[in-house]
């Protein structure tokens, strides 16, 4: 129902939602448990959509590593949070030069990691080479000094 909301643009609701299964999930099976991290994922992609960038980023940080260790750093679900991390930290406007240079290092490692875990016809592998296309424009315009 949460996903419904957001493909019809009650965003708000949907962020309210995920938040809500989110805690939920932790209560009632512990942050390692599968449905708890697919919840992480679908809530820090609300919250990233909502521009909470720096909620994401501290959901992400603390998720991701739990995710490793509990099913693997080749399993899609740690992929796809670390994917959404790398996302927030780009789109953040008051990311610093190391958060930007963190995105694409991270994008570009994942994207070699997908290619050999999941296959280069892995629908994943377009949408990482998208965001690595973005994230070195936002790290290069912010590197480059700006005249004046």
């Amino acid at each position: 129902m949460a996903n419904s909301h957001g493909r019809l643009g009650r965003n708000e609701q949907a962020l309210n939602m995920h938040r809500d299964l989110y805690s939920g999930y932790v209560r009632l099976n512990g942050e390692e448990h599968r449905e708890t991290l697919i919840e992480a994922l679908n809530y820090a992609s609300s919250l990233g959509h909502l521009r909470h960038f720096e909620e994401a980023r501290s959901l992400l940080r603390k998720t991701i590593p739990v995710t490793r260790r509990t099913i693997g750093d080749g399993h899609e679900l740690t992929l796809r949070l670390r994917w959404n991390y790398a996302t927030v930290l780009y789109e953040d406007p008051a990311a610093t030069l190391d958060d930007l240079r963190e995105s694409v290092t991270t994008l570009e490692e994942l994207g070699r990691t997908v290619r050999r875990v999941l296959g280069g016809a892995h629908p994943l592998v377009p949408d990482i080479e998208d965001t690595l296309k973005q994230s070195r424009i936002t790290l290069r315009a912010r590197e480059t000094p700006s005249p004046g």
